[in-house]
């Protein structure tokens, strides 16, 4: 399927993440990890889905003038909007136990952002799924933290980890997106890249 049709391309995804990384094997595409540290900082005046498509595009243009013609760069930024607040990674325990807090019993928006760039064009799109918690107590919550001590999540959460089973009451709209990458979307985006090349 789409792994035949990208047969003539390097697919480079430019992302530590594990989750991101396996979504990528489960599509069954040939693919390269190139990472690149990039500081996180954007313009204060963005709002929800423009920061996570700033820092995507942020990400994929610390490759500026290194593709080849036939590689195909794959960037992603995720961040948890609550309240008109951007939670990104937690800095530590601390934050990340006020964050859990404040999405105790409520519902976020969880945005993320892909950029699909090669030398010739960029793509850059995103997806929000709103997340419901039911209430936590500051013992679930640190019973979360200490066990599963997930500082290298935006919103200080992993959905498809222990706080995924008890306490999300609801979700709406895309389950991989909430994990890290709207799936769905980035098979379609790179099945008409191939088609529009």
């Amino acid at each position: 399927m789409l792994r035949d049709k990208l047969k003539n391309f390097n697919i480079i995804l430019a992302s530590g993440s594990p989750r991101r990384q396996q979504f990528f094997k489960d599509l069954d595409l040939d693919f390269e990890i190139r990472l690149k540290e990039i500081e996180e900082i954007y313009p204060d005046n963005l709002k929800a889905g423009a920061i996570t498509d700033y820092l995507a595009e942020l990400k994929a243009s610390a490759f500026d003038n290194e593709l080849s013609d036939n590689d195909i760069l794959v960037t992603s930024d995720t961040l948890v909007w609550q309240e008109n607040k951007a939670l990104g990674k937690p800095k530590d325990y601390d934050d990340a136990f006020k964050m859990l807090k404040s999405l105790s019993g409520k519902t976020h928006e969880v945005i993320t952002s892909v950029c699909i760039k090669t030398n010739a064009k960029k793509d850059t799109f995103h997806e929000v799924t709103h997340v419901t918690f039911n209430p936590l107590s500051d013992e679930e919550i640190k019973y979360y933290l200490d066990n599963y001590k997930p500082f290298d999540k935006a919103g200080s959460y992993g959905i498809q980890e222990w706080i995924g089973l008890v306490a999300i009451a609801r979700i709406d709209g895309s389950y991989a997106n909430v994990v890290g990458l709207p799936v769905d979307k980035v098979y379609q985006h790179l099945k008409n890249f191939t088609e529009n090349n």
